[in-house]
């Protein structure tokens, strides 16, 4: 409990601060590739993969059986709500949802809505995710839940 304490009470250099900030902003794809850039760069090998393949060569298929059952756990629990298309008709009340929903204005979220399909927001629960798609797709909007 010492270790977890004890960086609390530590002020946070501003640099560090600064860098989890824009790391928070950005979304999964670009998350994704500043972890391979990281790598890359820190020359940090990709152990994930042959450490499970390693560590049961006797049972391959139960290997893979375990690395699928996390995978869907968390594609069901946080969710990236992907606006994907929207019916003209329907296009200035999916733009008043977008702006209440995401609290934008009203040029940022015509724009948004405009240039569908697009990411409208990130790392949701299963149940926001749900309320926010049935509002989308009640005023006309096609939704996927990533």
């Amino acid at each position: 409990m010492n270790s977890t304490s004890a960086p609390a009470e530590e002020p946070v250099d501003p640099k560090i601060s600064s860098i989890v900030d824009e790391i928070a902003k950005l979304n999964l794809l670009e998350t994704s590739k500043l972890v391979k850039e990281l790598k890359t760069r820190l020359d940090i090998p990709d152990i994930s993969i042959p450490a499970a393949g390693a560590a049961a060569p006797a049972a391959p298929a139960a290997a893979p059986a375990e690395e699928e059952a996390p995978e869907p756990v968390q594609e069901k629990t946080i969710f990236t709500i992907k606006l994907e298309s929207i019916d003209a008709k329907s296009k200035p009340k999916i733009i008043k949802e977008v702006k209440n929903l995401l609290g934008l204005s009203l040029v940022d979220s015509k724009k948004l809505v405009e240039s569908a399909p697009k990411t409208l927001k990130e790392n949701v629960t299963k149940e926001d995710a749900e309320k926010i798609k049935k509002t989308i797709e009640d005023v006309g909007g096609k939704v996927a839940l990533e």
